[in-house]
């Protein structure tokens, strides 16, 4: 075997790929077929246990969007809930009526 860096510093930071490095690499085909069946029996992500929210996209004021992205991690989630508040307020006022989904 010969000499080479670490992949993974002490601190755990992951060095740069060199192409020595994935000259090494080998095609999941050329692994054992134990090693196969252990690495395809692993299990995958099971159904979300929360609903699942819909991806859309939506367009923002450059203001508003880099306001809501200053707040840090869990922007989007905050954003929802801002969302969902001024709808609860607003069936106060003025009945929602469902839209048909296109």
């Amino acid at each position: 075997m010969t000499d080479r860096k670490p992949l993974m510093s002490e601190d755990g930071e992951v060095r740069e790929l060199t192409a020595a490095d994935v000259a090494l690499f080998k095609p999941f085909s050329a692994l054992p077929k134990a090693e196969q069946s252990v690495l395809l029996s692993v299990r995958k992500r099971g159904p979300q246990k929360n609903p699942k929210k819909v991806p859309i996209s939506i367009r923002l004021s450059p203001d508003v969007a880099d306001g809501l992205r200053a707040t840090g991690s869990g922007w989007q989630t905050r954003a929802d809930e801002a969302l969902r508040s001024w709808l609860v307020e607003r069936e106060k006022i003025q009945p929602i009526r469902p839209t048909q989904s296109r």
